[in-house]
């Protein structure tokens, strides 16, 4: 089955009179915000923490295909519904919920935010918002038709640091920009033999419902669920996917990026079930206000990066924080580690103050559990006519499809690919395969 498909199949099932979607300007601003949690393990009990935090949250229902993760979810929340399907929670509680929270592993944001949106509901995603590029155009336009509150979970997006960097950027403090290097040394690529096989599947885990839309394939111990899926093609991103996301956000925030020209990756070459364990990508973007003409990004993962490079050399031989992005402009250079510290100005080589009063941030926060409720709390507002958010679909798709234009670039290592945004097709047919997939029926 085809993404468009699915989408339609979808709409039917979400054809029957629904209450009134959450946005802003429907809900009371006096009500409560109801929400359904898809994923409540590792980062999805992380969101639905924060998202129950809001004192005007009401958690309805929880849904995993995980018991164990499911079962510790409703004892902080034994009021809520439980469900291992997210298609049979939401054609149940349609009437009863007004927003979704989608934690799934990366190939089931889309199905499951779809089917939310087709129902009227506001969505919170996590981070790469879709597996395709097909699918965060797909969400871009069906979160503009419906004028639905959504956001994507890159709750760095909210902090003091990476605000501050983008003002600092927009008011010109380094001039205009020519290139950004970002880096990340995590390796969520796999190099070995592609497993043979099949284990016997966890009592407590329905693998059916875990697979989703994706290819059937045997259930094999410690490659899947739970940890190891973002290394995988069928199911993750990479590190690119991942850590990529959160260090590519302020840069490309602040710069007014629109998505790439040409990409390019330095990587081995595709085992056809993995993602490389070390890349070098780098992106050819259109110039905006904040930028030269062209402006050149680089991306460097997996152990040991980045690789040297002047535009990376600190002053006094310091060795570079372990994940980060440089700005590079014609008056100097901005480093922004990743997280929690604040940007650093370069100047002939030396650091130089700057003066943050004007923009009137108040003092840096340094309290993650304070920073990181931030962006969920401003979903929460949003839905219930107070502000909007800083990170809706309209923003975050066009940054996800920078990135799985990236992800897409490392099956064709060492070549460069040449985009077009109108058609949203490569020059290059091959590699327009990857831009969607069949959905399983399951």
């Amino acid at each position: 089955m085809k993404r468009r498909d699915f989408i339609k199949t979808s709409a039917a099932l979400s054809s029957i009179a629904l209450l009134p979607s959450c946005a802003a300007s429907k809900l009371d601003k006096n009500a409560r915000l109801r929400t359904a949690h898809i994923g409540v393990g590792g980062m999805g009990a992380e969101d639905l923490k924060a998202i129950s935090s809001h004192s005007m949250v009401d958690v309805v229902a929880l849904c995993d295909v995980d018991a164990r993760q499911l079962a510790a979810a409703q004892k902080a929340h034994p009021t809520a519904k439980v469900f291992a399907d997210y298609r049979i929670m939401l054609q149940e509680l349609k009437n009863e919920i007004d927003a979704v929270i989608v934690s799934t592993p990366d190939h089931t944001h889309a199905p499951a935010a779809m089917m939310a949106m087709q129902m009227d509901k506001a969505v919170y995603c996590q981070k790469p918002l879709t597996h395709h590029v097909s699918e965060a155009r797909a969400m871009h336009r069906l979160a503009e038709e419906k004028k639905l509150v959504t956001q994507m979970g890159i709750q760095v997006h909210s902090f003091y640091d990476y605000k501050l960097a983008t003002l600092l950027i927009q008011d010109g403090l380094i001039g205009k920009v020519s290139c950004v290097r970002a880096w990340s040394p995590k390796n969520w690529g796999y190099d070995g033999p592609i497993p043979e096989g099949g284990d016997l599947i966890p009592e407590h885990l329905d693998w059916n419902l875990w697979l989703g839309t994706s290819a059937e394939r045997p259930y094999k111990e410690g490659f899947y669920h739970p940890g190891n899926w973002r290394k995988l093609t069928d199911y993750g991103c990479g590190t690119l996917g991942d850590m990529g996301v959160h260090i590519f956000d302020t840069p490309y925030n602040a710069l007014e990026l629109d998505v790439p020209i040409t990409i390019a990756n330095q990587c081995r070459e595709p085992n056809g079930f993995g993602f490389p364990e070390h890349n070098i990508v780098t992106y050819k973007f259109p110039g905006t206000p904040y930028t030269t003409e062209f402006l050149e990004w680089v991306w460097y993962d997996g152990e040991g990066a980045p690789k040297p490079h002047p535009d990376l050399d600190l002053p006094n031989g310091e060795k570079l924080p372990e994940q980060g992005a440089m700005f590079v402009g014609e008056k100097g250079r901005l480093l922004l580690p990743h997280f929690m510290e604040l940007p650093r100005l370069i100047v002939n080589g030396q650091y130089e103050a700057f003066d943050v009063s004007k923009f009137e941030l108040g003092e840096p926060v340094r309290d993650y559990d304070v920073e990181g409720k931030k962006h969920y709390h401003q979903f929460v507002d949003a839905c219930l006519g107070k502000g909007s958010c800083s990170a809706p679909f309209s923003y975050s798709a066009r940054l996800t499809e920078t990135i799985l234009l990236g992800v897409i670039s490392g099956r064709f290592p060492n070549q460069t690919l040449h985009w077009d945004n109108e058609q949203a097709q490569f020059s290059e047919k091959a590699a327009n395969v990857f831009l969607d997939a069949a959905y399983r029926e399951f």
